[in-house]
């Protein structure tokens, strides 16, 4: 339906998550994935989806030069945000398990923009959901450490794994904006960019 109506343009995904792939592919979408490496690091006075409007805005810089006519760049950032800062990916197991007890027994945000680029213009769009995690034991938190290596998650944690199924009490918002993207707000901006708006 929405590839129709995007049929005269090329969509680029500069994203190496393999859940957002899924999600392009869910909303049947032809795209080409490219990669370019950037360093996320941003002023540290941001908050919240401050922070991922930055990254994400970031995240196209190195592709805005070669961009034809008819294509869409989409990049995306996602972060945890608990207790007024920004929690990203763990660097090791430690660090997921202090990630995951900090969640525990209480709620958080996670926050995510997505950054639509073209020759001659660009749209940042972002959400943010509302996450209640139950009181966690240790054994639990550090079961799911070793059995799904989440260290490629911001927060040390994915809501369609385990930890999701057994922990989470609440939630308010989008999910899959907790999985990894706001497939309505990406479905919604490209309707909009095929309408030429």
């Amino acid at each position: 339906m929405l590839n129709d109506k995007l049929k005269d343009f090329n969509i680029i995904l500069a994203s190496a998550s393999p859940r957002r792939h899924a999600f392009f592919k869910t909303l049947q979408l032809d795209f080409e994935i490219k990669l370019k490496p950037v360093e996320e690091v941003y002023p540290e006075h941001l908050k919240a989806e401050e922070i991922t409007d930055y990254l994400a805005k970031l995240k196209a810089e190195p592709f805005t030069n070669t961009l034809q006519n008819k294509d869409i760049l989409i990049t995306s950032d996602t972060i945890v945000w608990l207790n007024g800062k920004a929690i990203g990916k763990p660097k090791d197991e430690a660090d997921a398990f202090s990630m995951i007890k900090s969640l525990s027994d209480t709620a958080h945000q996670v926050v995510t923009s997505i950054c639509f680029t073209q020759k001659d213009r660009q749209k940042i769009v972002n959400t943010t959901t509302n996450v209640t995690f139950k009181a966690l034991t240790d054994d639990e938190i550090w079961y799911y450490i070793n059995t799904y290596k989440p260290l490629d998650k911001a927060g040390a944690y994915g809501i369609q794994e385990w930890i999701g199924a057994i922990g989470i009490t609440s939630i308010e918002g989008s999910y899959n904006n907790v999985v990894g993207l706001p497939t309505h707000l990406l479905y919604k901006t490209l309707n909009n960019i095929a309408k030429g708006q």
